[in-house]
């Protein structure tokens, strides 16, 4: 298992440009990939929508040695419901937290050199006010379930992830399968996980030839597979191939080869010219108060 790693979280956006600045201006990331579909993905990285979408990918670094996240764009959607599923992603960097004071963006202090800020969309992220690590500053993902227990087992035994760190008092487990990737932490709710409209995915990869062996052991486990072993195309890049799961709350989990992924996920240079022509190509916003109408809210 230690040749699988944790690769990123897919966030759905209602507002690009806002977004943009967030992760751009105050968390410091960089627009690492800009991608344009016309139509839904097979294995809905989008979300249920069948319509025109995008995909950005930013990080502090290549996708190779650094947890990104993947922002989904679907056009004339504006808003999604966020409910108690993402409970936050944690990153160590002093100048993301000075870039949201000098920028007037809202942060609460929660902890010792520890500030909670938002995306847009509600989404939180948590920034440890510590100078930025040379390696990946992104420490871990939380995500919440109604059962620590079951949810552990399903993660360590089942997926291969070992358990790093358990707090009895705040009813968590911390998981990785390396020392050095961002962790997945889990977090009891005490109750039932909801997953609004706005539910996102955590990307994993592994080498190609594990996804038949992953997905026949989650049919032997009677465990949920939303997207059996498909090919997914971008124009003008490598094909993947990916298996989607949902754990036991329904968080949905992609397994995509790595050896394929490692090409599809090149830098792009033009990355960012690519995210700020289609923003200003998007003219949905003017369009709907012309006609004095809101984007659809899912």
């Amino acid at each position: 298992m230690a040749l699988r790693r944790a690769l990123h979280f897919v966030f759905k956006v209602g507002d690009r440009t806002k977004t943009a600045t967030f992760y751009r201006d105050v968390l410091g990331m960089k627009i690492l990939r800009h991608e344009e579909f016309e139509e839904g993905c097979k294995a809905t990285c989008n979300g249920p929508y069948d319509g025109k979408w995008s995909k950005t990918m930013v990080g502090f670094g290549p996708e190779d040695d650094h947890f990104v996240a993947e922002l989904t764009y679907n056009y004339g959607v504006g808003e999604y419901q966020l409910c108690n599923d993402f409970l936050g992603l944690t990153l160590q960097s002093s100048q993301a937290v000075s870039n949201a004071k000098r920028l007037g963006w809202p942060l609460t202090e929660v902890g010792e050199a520890l500030y909670l800020t938002r995306a847009p969309g509600g989404y939180p992220f948590y920034l440890v006010d510590k100078e930025q690590p040379h390696s990946d500053p992104v420490q871990k993902v939380c995500l919440g379930v109604s059962d620590l227990q079951r949810s552990t087992h399903y993660w360590t035994t089942l997926l291969g992830m070992k358990v790093v760190e358990k707090n009895e008092e705040k009813k968590t487990v911390l998981l990785g399968f390396a020392d050095t990737h961002c962790k997945l932490e889990l977090r009891d709710n005490g109750g039932t996980v909801d997953h609004g409209t706005a539910f996102g995915r955590i990307a994993f990869s592994c080498p190609r030839e594990q996804l038949p062996d992953l997905e026949a052991l989650m049919k032997k486990e009677n465990q949920k597979i939303l997207t059996p072993l498909v090919s997914l195309d971008t124009p003008g890049k490598t094909t993947v191939e990916v298996v989607i799961l949902a754990d036991p709350d329904g968080h949905e989990i992609c397994f995509v080869g790595d050896e394929a992924f490692r090409q599809l996920s090149k830098v792009d240079p033009e990355g960012n010219k690519l995210l700020d022509k289609a923003m200003a190509e998007d003219k949905s916003d003017e369009w709907f108060a012309k006609h004095n109408r809101q984007k659809a809210a899912a």
